[in-house]
């Protein structure tokens, strides 16, 4: 079954952005894994900046972190959670790295003589990324960001024209598109599918696969139409449409057929069986839950949910394996305060507080945190979390009045201080801010007979960071004098990782993101033992 060369799916976009491109790419890595390929997952990004990790949540969403140390697209954590496969720093390319690199080159004499441009300089970096160390690969998807048209995409998508040109690669391209639904004259239109596909062709790139995404089923008529004016067989134009989970999606595609038309768009005679059990009864339960559980999220992100998305994903994957149904209440730290914890929190079956920058909302979140500890609600602070469970800790139990974080205050005692020596493989500029964080996977040492060690079951973990604040250890004495344990050092015990408080049913801080390593076949260890605290303490367990 093992080819000699990698098959390459592009995956593109047209009419609006957010369609969906990320879970239609690991979707289609998903269903042919379930057939025994062995595949990889790239994500090519059209904006400048050289990663998101400078942008807003706002902007971006969330800021996904792999294990060796790159802040990546979201997207690239949807591709882990749907093939249990870690992505790595060369697996997302972002138009700032193209950039950053050639003018690099350039300084250093590289293109001495030559005029340095786009065609054939740009491109090819692109594709030098796109087609690095692919060995033993069967298929590599490989989603370009934004929409067909971007000007800032061009690069891209003439990259990816090339590639498909070219003898030694096998190339397969699958185009999303919007079919919308106008209520005044009761149709779907195909209209805006086919002015897609059109720049699409304009480019030189004729798609072998289109996916319609639609509020509701798209009749066979309207599917012909497409298939007739965008050039393509009509089994390959695939309905993609709305579900209530993106869990279902892979299903969904491989009832339409979209797994089987890519191998006969390779030419792949002998199909090899499909095993779809684990995800059927993943989906089994999503459909029948046996409970609900709803968490409530302190944040200030909250206008704009995929600012947490690994964090929400993480909890569904926990309350899957309990056959539980979660219910993500959001609650906004800037709205809540001392006098009015009790009202807001009072039916709390458990309590997060997530990480997170700046000081807008701290003393709102510092205010659930005080009430969970205090009324025994399940509670799990996340790095920014972790730090101001500490916080908290020491002005109510502590008796440090004045505690807070150096990030947040000037005039402190400062729980919670910035890293003084940041242990990167390289060291940035003083000036520089992106980058320069305590960033991927680190290990940590976890304490004998704690709460924690008992929920790993090992004494060594592996979990990955982004911060550059942590928890002043030189308070621990008083922390511990009072009850809140660290129960989770850094390899040099220079860093705490991990606070417990030993008077709590479950209050637990984390200065890592766990959230980050959950898969939805594999749910974190973390997320299931909080979830198991918060139906005991609603009393469904």
């Amino acid at each position: 079954m093992r080819s000699n060369r990698t098959r390459i799916i592009f995956v593109t976009g047209g009419v609006v952005s957010s369609l969906g491109k990320g879970i239609t790419s690991a979707s289609i890595a998903a269903l042919l894994q379930m057939r025994g390929y062995k595949v990889c997952m790239r994500k090519l990004d059209p904006y400048l900046n050289v990663d998101p990790g400078t942008m807003s949540p706002y902007q971006h969403g969330e800021v996904f972190v792999t294990d060796d140390r790159a802040e990546t697209d979201l997207d690239l954590g949807h591709y882990e959670r749907f093939t249990g496969i870690n992505a790595k720093k060369t697996d997302n390319l972002t138009s700032g790295q193209v950039y950053e690199k050639l003018i690099g080159m350039e300084r250093r004499g590289d293109f001495l003589g030559v005029t340095v441009q786009v065609i054939p300089h740009v491109t090819n970096i692109i594709k030098d990324f796109i087609t690095n160390d692919l060995a033993d690969i069967d298929f590599l998807i490989c989603e370009v960001g934004g929409t067909v048209g971007d000007i800032e995409a061009l690069p891209y998508f003439e990259a990816i024209r090339q590639l498909g040109q070219r003898s030694q690669y096998n190339c397969a391209y699958v185009h999303l598109t919007l079919v919308p639904y106008l209520p005044s004259v009761k149709e779907l239109k195909t209209k805006p599918t086919q002015h897609s596909v059109k720049e699409l062709l304009s480019i030189g790139i004729q798609p072998d696969i289109i996916i319609c995404r639609s509020d509701r089923e798209i009749p066979i008529n309207e599917r012909k139409k497409i298939a007739l004016f965008c050039n393509v067989d009509e089994n390959r134009v695939i309905q993609g449409v709305d579900q209530d989970s993106i869990y279902k999606a892979p299903l969904e595609y491989y009832k339409d057929g979209l797994d089987v038309e890519l191998l006969n768009i390779f030419e792949i005679e002998e199909k090899p069986s499909i095993d779809l059990s684990a995800w059927q009864s993943i989906i089994h339960i999503l459909d029948h839950p046996e409970k609900t559980l709803k968490i409530d999220i302190i944040g200030k992100y909250n206008i704009l949910e995929d600012a947490y998305k690994s964090l929400t994903e993480a909890f569904r994957h926990a309350g899957l394996s309990q056959k539980c149904k979660i219910e993500i209440n959001w609650v906004h730290a800037e709205e809540i305060n001392d006098d009015n914890a009790s009202e807001i929190l009072k039916n709390s079956n458990a309590i997060v507080v997530p990480g997170g920058f700046g000081s807008r909302g701290i003393d709102g979140k510092i205010s659930a945190i005080k009430y969970a500890r205090e009324n025994n609600v399940p509670f799990l602070g996340i790095c920014l979390g972790m730090q101001l469970a500490a916080v908290e800790f020491a002005k109510n139990v502590g008796g440090i009045h004045n505690a807070n974080s150096s990030e947040l205050s000037n005039d402190c005692t400062d729980i919670v201080k910035r890293i003084e020596d940041n242990d990167h493989e390289t060291r940035a500029p003083e000036t520089t801010v992106g980058g320069t964080m305590r960033l991927g996977s680190y290990p940590c040492h976890l304490l004998n007979g704690s709460k924690i060690h008992e929920i790993y079951g090992t004494d060594i973990i592996n979990e990955r960071h982004r911060h550059r604040f942590n928890v002043n250890i030189k308070y621990l004495d008083i922390f511990e004098k009072h009850g809140l344990i660290a129960s989770g050092y850094s390899q040099d015990k220079e860093i705490i990782e991990i606070l417990e408080y030993n008077s709590h049913p479950w209050f637990v801080g984390i200065q890592f993101h766990p959230e980050f390593k959950s898969r939805l076949l594999n749910p974190h260890p973390l997320f299931i033992s909080f979830i198991q605290a918060a139906l005991k303490h609603n009393g469904s367990l």
